[in-house]
């Protein structure tokens, strides 16, 4: 059965159900620390009541919020977020592309505040760490005071005010707001550790140890982990900035776009990219970038379209030709009239996708995040069960338990001989239960998915992989089955007519077999309905005019052509309409189609008088793709509207087997086919199915499948519907994206694993565990380094997929 003879994009209806009252309302959040936070602000969000769902990413600190059309104001929600401490900018579509630069400018004073810190951190930790190595390493150090408990004392305190303030500030302001986080623990260890050891220096008498290294050292150990960070998290964003980046700026406007002077630069006006116009002509010079997209209307030149399609190759552009915003005019000079502006533009379609992409977290995530919401907490209180339990419990039950080999870094108690701390049982009570607040590590947990996230999109946006979001990587990475569709597919999408096959004499003054098909073509647009023409003209003939078109989708066309019906199609369409199809026809159409061949019939008045054959080559790329696929373990099926004979043809140059061939599927029933390997309703196996198209007239295929990648998409329709779009005509991407999309699902998998292993292993070591049997215990600045490394090992890995992912 053959493949429609016209193509029309696919109604709305056919599209994934989308509520045209809501809207997205986007909102820059600062001061988030950790996974705490990010359900902090999800919670303070969703009390709004016309709030339909909200979703904050971390690691690019942007909050999304689906809404009621005209029911929030988004400059309440920001004043809210920012009374309750988290600093919050509205983002709205004319304020948007002067903010463009704003994410590197902020990254790059928080790293310059971020490594100020760490220098008086770094300083402060070089002067308490000196006390460390004793007298007898450095008898000198007494002599100039840098082993005296009061020059610790002081370096403590210095501490605290100036790189500590900042995190002791924010954890008590979170505390007060019921919403505890990673500074809130930091900042009661630090304290707690402080003033136990300010009261021994002031209260010798009492007994207790002075260990004003350990705060020194905790804050140091922590500004250092959030510095590391920080450049980590710049890595993983680079990508993203470099696409916010291509934003042209400037545009050179051609007042009068009559003159043909534009090459000299008479009548051009400078103008803000902003403000052009659709329908306004624009001057593009070498080396410029090109302002929006549009059409050359005078002059030749080559363009680089590597931000767009990944591809470095230039490409020719010549009057008639798409230019699109972004990609640089490379040799010549031209003039272009803009066709979409602003955020109607393809660079700006791809930046809010991808930007959307990283607030849409994988299913696998939701643990994390229930554990988030309930982390500090739970932290806190084990942190006071662990105090309870050594002070009361533990230091009985061993009372040979010391800790002065694990934990203490300078014997302050030096200063007090009469002093016995070594058993103190409030002393290791209160040690573990700090150490116990500070190795934990909610900050882990929430940057495990984001910065994956962030760094797999940015770079399938350099490669021309658009990829929508974490919970697309997830499912791509259980995918079992891919399908693609045949015409433009699988196929160059370039037909052209091999047969003509005449059964009955037409009249000598009647039109010939070709002229009445190209005439009753002219009201499509299909690639068959194109190849019709090109061997009209190619025979030199004329096309006669023709009325009353009617077209069936996935079935056949008719017209009147002077004066006389006739129909184009399968046999399903002449079938409809009464026409008896002879033996000797149906012969000759299965010897066609069994050379892979898509057969046209054509009917004049109510009579078969022929068969037209058009032919369409399979892609260079095909064949190594769907062996490369089925190497991965995926199961291919080729997806058609043409007969059985014609698609087992392609398949079998494809390697493929009979049985994974669905022929005879028009474009209405694409979609139901897609459902039934999704349901086990034929004789395969219930598969999780991706479903690859061009993006015109499968789009409710791409809708139906568990994921939609359409191939060098040129309709907003597959924009709208596949979850992964391919900017350029190479089927090697869909390798390349489901590659890609496995990696960075693995690398989700690998942080959070680590971030719960982290914290299930280094809680209990913390709390003591080992101390009793092995003398093992972590002080509260070695859990301090730990804490700091988890985060930052976190960041790295995702960094690392730019590496990882030019694996197979």
């Amino acid at each position: 059965m053959q493949l429609a003879p016209e193509t029309q994009l696919a109604p709305e209806s056919a599209l994934p159900n989308r509520d045209t009252n809501s809207e997205k309302i986007i909102l820059d959040v600062g001061g988030m620390k950790c996974a705490g936070c990010v359900k902090a602000v999800e919670r303070q969000l969703t009390q709004h009541p016309e709030v339909k769902n909200v979703c904050v990413n971390l690691a690019t600190e942007v909050a999304v919020i689906e809404a009621e059309v005209g029911t929030v104001d988004p400059e309440e929600l920001a004043k809210a977020l920012t009374a309750t401490g988290f600093p919050t900018q509205t983002r709205t579509a004319n304020s948007q592309a002067g903010k463009k630069s704003d994410p590197a400018v902020r990254q790059r004073q928080e790293m310059q505040a971020a490594f100020r810190q760490l220098v008086i951190a770094a300083l402060l930790l070089v002067f308490s760490g000196i006390g460390h190595f004793g007298d007898s390493i450095f008898p000198i150090l007494n002599k100039i005071g840098l082993n005296n408990i009061w020059f610790h004392c002081g370096l403590a305190t210095v501490a605290l005010l100036f790189p500590g303030r900042p995190i002791i500030i924010d954890g008590w302001l979170s505390w007060r707001r019921g919403a505890p986080n990673m500074n809130t623990l930091i900042s009661l260890g630090t304290i707690t550790a402080y003033t136990a050891s300010l009261v021994a220096l002031l209260f010798p008498q009492m007994g207790w140890e002075c260990f004003f290294d350990e705060p020194v050292m905790m804050l140091g150990f922590i500004l250092l982990g959030r510095t590391l960070e920080k450049q980590a998290r710049g890595r993983a964003a680079s990508a993203f900035r470099q696409l916010l980046a291509l934003q042209p700026q400037t545009a050179k406007l051609i007042a009068n776009p009559d003159s043909e002077k534009f090459i000299a630069g008479a009548n051009i006006v400078e103008i803000p990219a902003e403000q052009v116009r659709v329908g306004e002509w624009l001057q593009v010079l070498p080396g410029d970038k090109v302002p929006v997209d549009g059409e050359v209307r005078f002059g030749q030149t080559t363009v680089d379209e590597s931000m767009l399609t990944g591809e470095s190759v230039p490409v020719m552009k010549q009057p008639g030709d798409s230019v699109t915003a972004g990609t640089i005019n490379q040799s010549g000079a031209i003039a272009m009239q803009a066709t979409r502006t602003g955020d109607d533009t393809t660079l700006a379609h791809i930046v809010a996708l991808v930007e959307a992409a990283q607030t849409r977290k994988a299913p696998v995530q939701k643990l994390a995040d229930t554990v988030a919401g309930y982390f500090t907490y739970a932290v806190l209180t084990a942190s006071l069960l662990t105090f309870l339990f050594w002070y009361f419990l533990g230091t009985h039950i061993w009372p040979d338990v010391t800790i002065s080999s694990g934990m203490e870094m300078i014997n302050h108690a030096a200063h007090h001989p009469a002093a016995n701390i070594q058993n103190s049982a409030l002393l290791i009570s209160l040690k573990l239960a700090i150490a116990v607040m500070v190795v934990a590590c909610p900050c882990a947990l929430g940057l495990a998915t984001p910065t994956a996230i962030l760094v797999g999109t940015g770079m399938g946006a350099e490669r021309g992989l658009l990829i929508k979001g974490g919970d697309v990587l997830e499912k791509v990475h259980q995918l079992n089955t891919v399908v693609f569709d045949k015409t433009g597919t699988l196929t160059t999408g370039k037909p052209t007519v091999t047969d003509c096959l005449l059964f009955t004499d037409l009249e000598t003054s009647s039109p010939s077999l070709i002229q009445l098909a190209a005439a009753v073509e002219s009201g499509t647009y299909h690639p068959l309905a194109k190849a019709i023409h090109q061997e009209a003209q190619r025979l030199n003939l004329s096309i006669p005019h023709a009325v009353d078109f009617h077209t069936e989708p996935g079935m056949g066309v008719s017209a009147v052509v002077e004066g006389t019906t006739v129909l184009l199609g399968n046999w399903e369409w002449l079938n409809w309409h009464g026409i008896t199809i002879s033996e000797t026809a149906q012969q000759q159409a299965q010897r066609l189609a069994t050379d892979g061949k898509t057969v046209i019939s054509v009917a004049v008045s109510d009579n078969l008088v022929g068969l037209i054959a058009v032919s369409d080559t399979l892609r260079p790329d095909a064949k190594v793709t769907v062996d490369k696929l089925r190497q991965m373990g995926l199961r291919v099926i080729l997806l058609s509207g043409d007969r059985l004979e014609a698609a087992s043809a392609i398949a079998q140059q494809l390697g493929l087997d009979s049985t994974d061939v669905m022929a005879g599927i028009p474009p209405a029933k694409k979609a139901s086919a897609i459902q039934s390997l999704q349901t086990g309703n034929i004789p395969h196996r219930k598969a999780l199915v991706a479903m690859v198209g061009d993006g015109i007239n499968d789009a409710p295929a791409l809708s139906q499948a568990d994921v939609g990648i359409a191939l060098q998409s040129g309709t907003d329709v597959a924009m709208e519907t596949a979850e992964i779009i391919l900017m350029r005509d190479s089927l090697s991407d869909v390798v390349e994206s489901i590659q890609l999309s496995r990696a960075t699902f693995q690398k989700i998998r690998q942080n959070l694993f680590w971030a719960f292993a982290y914290n299930t292993i280094g809680i209990p070591l913390a709390a003591g565990m080992l101390l009793p049997n092995l003398g093992f215990v972590l002080s509260p600045s070695s859990a301090a380094a730990l804490m700091a490394f988890s985060s930052v090992s976190v960041v790295t890995n995702s960094v690392l997929l730019r590496r990882l992912a030019h694996q197979p």
